[in-house]
């Protein structure tokens, strides 16, 4: 029996919406600014998209274009500018940075208040104990996306490949919450097809083209495939072997439109998070 496409565009388009329904009901309208460092083309058209979906659900938005030659402490100081606009409820640093610059040291100049991509080291240190602030977006998306199937993660074998401070780690500890049994498997993990085929969860974050395949994974298993890799042909495809593996899945995600439109949903709904988060330091 083939797997149940698990469709990340209507599930984000939904919460779109829903969000939509809630600022109405706000006295502002939240503001989110994108800081982005050079041309890569890639970033460009995740902030364009993002920036569609703040128009969709009634968000302010900016857009801050830096020259790629930029030094960390100019970065520094737009970062702390944005933390002082009150204007700006969330914003977030679009990765990846130019080399010459020390991603972890800007991320760690954002307010945890305002960050609306989770990825500070309080907010990080806040869901490693379970105190969730602001949540990663990617993978507070992939939790959306499993709990879509209708399948408790509760007492479920989880494997989790990758150990990013983006992805691997935090979707780990979020399942962890769940009350899954993880096990996060990385690129010196010993016998990884027999970890992978008991997992009745199997989240794929390594960013290696069509890596997962069919022995790989055990029968019924919920896939989530957040890799994104382009092939020399233009073709975009997941860490997953989706044509092999969607015939033994019980619900599998496609690529694109699975991971990545949660991915922006999340940081729309993390912005609002941030809003309330605002007013209750001002009270």
């Amino acid at each position: 029996m083939p797997s149940k496409i698990i469709d990340g565009k209507l599930i984000a388009k939904k919460i779109r919406e829903e969000l939509r329904e809630k600022v109405k009901t706000l006295e502002f309208k939240p503001c989110i600014a994108f800081v982005l460092v050079g041309n890569e083309p890639a970033s460009q058209i995740y902030v364009s998209n993002k920036i569609k979906a703040c128009e969709e659900v009634g968000f302010k938005s900016k857009k801050i274009q830096l020259d790629e030659s930029i030094d960390e402490i100019e970065l520094m100081k737009v970062v702390d500018e944005l933390n002082q606009d009150k204007k700006v409820t969330a914003f977030i640093v679009q990765l990846p940075l130019p080399k010459h610059i020390n991603s972890n040291l800007i991320i760690d100049c954002i307010l945890p208040h305002k960050d609306a991509d989770g990825m500070t080291p309080l907010n990080l240190g806040n869901l490693a104990v379970g105190n969730n602030l602001i949540v990663p977006a990617t993978p507070k998306g992939i939790i959306r996306l499993i709990e879509s199937t209708g399948i408790s993660i509760e007492g479920k074998n989880a494997a989790v490949l990758g150990r990013s401070n983006s992805v691997g780690k935090p979707v780990a500890m979020l399942l962890l919450q769940k009350n899954a049994t993880v096990t996060i498997c990385h690129s010196k993990t010993i016998n990884l097809a027999e970890i992978t085929s008991r997992a009745d969860i199997l989240v794929a974050a390594i960013g290696k083209p069509r890596f997962v395949t069919k022995d790989m994974v055990k029968k019924g298993a919920v896939v989530i495939d957040v890799g994104i890799n382009r092939l020399s042909d233009g073709k975009l495809v997941g860490d997953v072997d989706f044509d092999s593996v969607k015939s033994i899945a019980g619900f599998i995600t496609p690529v694109p439109g699975g991971v990545g439109p949660m991915t922006i949903a999340m940081l729309m709904e993390n912005t609002l998070e941030c809003a309330g988060l605002r007013k209750t330091l001002e009270n």
